[in-house]
């Protein structure tokens, strides 16, 4: 039996209206889960890169793998699992600040290398780039200051280039 694990997939695919609607419903019609989505065009403006954190055991993610790649518009499909990969998350986070707390916030922002996107009288906007675990722990570090609001966009993702 094969375990549950968390995987990433790289899906070129045409840029035209319905294409990502056809692969999202790929999903939501068979019962799987996205945990993050990101698309946009790559370098070539008539090809879209969408990048799916999802989950499931081996069997599942081999089944996602194959009927994605039986869609029309879909022109490549790249399962990470196996394969070394740079991943990151764009976090925009408001989180309360007063004149008593706005040092001990900038402090965390510098050890995470978050910039300071706005600063209020009542709160301060931080922004950061850094892999899931590092948003969650930027998250954790700033909750007991009073999160706002948080803006995560999904993975994106690049195999790594081979040696």
């Amino acid at each position: 039996m094969s375990k549950h694990t968390t995987t990433t997939i790289s899906i070129l695919a045409e840029n035209h209206s319905g294409s990502l609607s056809r692969i999202v419903g790929l999903f939501s019609s068979r019962g799987y889960n996205i945990s993050s989505l990101t698309v946009a065009e790559t370098e070539d403006p008539s090809i879209s890169r969408l990048t799916i954190v999802t989950s499931g055991d081996d069997d599942i993610i081999e089944q996602i793998v194959k009927q994605i790649n039986k869609l029309i518009d879909v022109i490549k499909v790249v399962d990470f699992k196996e394969e070394p990969v740079i991943e990151r998350e764009l976090l925009l986070l408001r989180v309360d600040s007063t004149k008593s707390t706005r040092n001990e916030i900038i402090e965390i922002a510098n050890i995470f290398k978050a910039g300071i996107a706005s600063v209020s009288p009542s709160s301060m906007t931080l922004e950061f780039m850094g892999t899931k675990q590092q948003v969650d722990d930027l998250i954790l570090m700033l909750k007991p200051h009073g999160i706002k609001e948080t803006v995560r966009s999904g993975a994106a993702a690049i195999a790594k280039t081979k040696k």
